[in-house]
């Protein structure tokens, strides 16, 4: 158990940072598979570019690796172009 103050602050801000990570993280993951989902080229289009704003937001703070972000909205892209 910590016993010094900085070590106990430290605690508790890794924690608060854990969970809001772990909410954006998994509400970008739900929007990617609503995406993933999606079968009308216009929803997924209007849809396309507020995911990929959510994925360029996670990468930039570190949540998830830039090139994941990256494969990530290729991957997306193309599916939304493939869409008849």
């Amino acid at each position: 158990m910590a016993h010094h103050q900085s070590a106990k602050k430290r605690i508790r801000q890794t924690e608060t940072r854990r969970v809001h990570n772990k909410y954006y993280a998994r509400t970008t993951r739900n929007a990617v598979n609503k995406l993933r989902g999606l079968t009308v080229k216009a929803e997924a289009e209007e849809m396309l570019p507020k995911v990929i704003g959510m994925l360029d937001k996670l990468s930039k703070k570190n949540i998830i690796h830039a090139n994941k972000a990256a494969n990530l909205k290729s991957a997306l892209t193309k599916h939304v172009n493939n869409l008849a």
